[in-house]
């Protein structure tokens, strides 16, 4: 990810944003032409970092209790997982900048980082029994992940015309023509996945909240992960309502092409709200991590519901 000339794309061309800056222009083909657009890119990139580190304090919690089996809903994970593919997906369709393909790609590879050390927890805690499908499983998102990787070399390649100014953005869909228009067909293919993608984000949140409410405990679950998620989509949502809309495009216009960025990241933001009470309600009085996991081993018997 080397800045300046993203995968050997042409820098941005100052004409088309004369009163624009110029690194913003010349890194991320962005066109900032005030100190509010200047804040949307900061922002953006903030929350970028904040998303591409959230999954490290939950890797160094999973090593720690050994329980994260039983701590992380697989459901979670599941459509963790399923909305940053389709955000990968999206990003390629929507012929975005390398920047966000790139991180769009680590997303993917983080999730599946986790998903590995929950498959190895589980075969770990709860025997050799549920070993093969968790296999089969992960073996199924790694094919799906590299051909996916593979759909993205071909279509860098075969990328003929050369970059033009998009005035949005960071991790969503925008348009080439500034005003208030129809959706274009690549707007469309973007916002239904980001529709959906969104929809998944929500909707893993809720799992977790029941497996928590289900424990009556947040042991094995890193606060900061969920913590530095809030931060990032705050810092999101923020950078989305910051960005100045183009010209002759109204600000109703502008917030209905990023409505699905906006709601996945302020509902996903509501929702991890809930998660943090839950981590203030249970703290008190919470069982120790080798006492819990003592007793979960001691129960073989017990659903694998997670």
């Amino acid at each position: 990810m080397g800045a300046g000339r993203w995968g050997g794309l042409p820098p941005g061309n100052l004409s088309e944003c004369p009163n624009g800056s110029r690194w913003a222009m010349e890194i991320f083909n962005e066109c900032a032409q005030d100190a509010r657009d200047l804040a949307s890119i900061t922002l953006g990139l903030v929350s970028i970092f904040c998303f591409a580190a959230a999954s490290f304090p939950q890797f160094y919690q999973a090593c720690k209790t050994g329980i994260m089996d039983r701590a992380l809903s697989i459901y979670f994970l599941l459509g963790w997982l399923g909305g940053d593919l389709l955000n990968l997906i999206g990003s390629f369709l929507a012929d975005q900048l390398p920047l966000q393909v790139y991180t769009a790609v680590y997303y993917v590879l983080a999730d599946l980082v986790m998903l590995s050390l929950y498959g190895y927890y589980k075969v770990k805690n709860r025997g050799r029994g549920v070993a093969a499908p968790i296999n089969a499983a992960f073996a199924f998102l790694s094919l799906g992940t590299l051909s996916t990787l593979s759909l993205l070399g071909r279509g860098d390649a075969a990328a003929q015309e050369p970059a033009r100014f998009k005035g949005r953005s960071l991790l969503s869909a925008g348009g080439d023509e500034p005003g208030p228009k129809p959706f274009s067909r690549s707007e469309i293919v973007g916002f239904t996945i980001g529709s959906v993608s969104s929809v998944l984000y929500l909707c893993s949140r809720v799992p977790q909240i029941y497996t928590n409410y289900k424990r009556k405990s947040t042991v094995g679950v890193s606060y900061s992960l969920f913590a530095l998620v809030m931060l990032g989509n705050l810092l999101y949502g923020l950078s989305v309502l910051l960005k100045n809309p183009e010209p002759g495009q109204g600000e109703g216009d502008y917030v209905l092409h990023h409505l699905p960025w906006l709601v996945g990241s302020l509902g996903v933001l509501s929702l991890d709200v809930v998660i943090s009470f839950q981590f203030l309600a249970y703290r008190k009085g919470r069982a120790g991590t080798h006492e819990e996991r003592d007793a979960l081993l001691g129960q073989p018997g017990d659903s694998l519901e997670s």
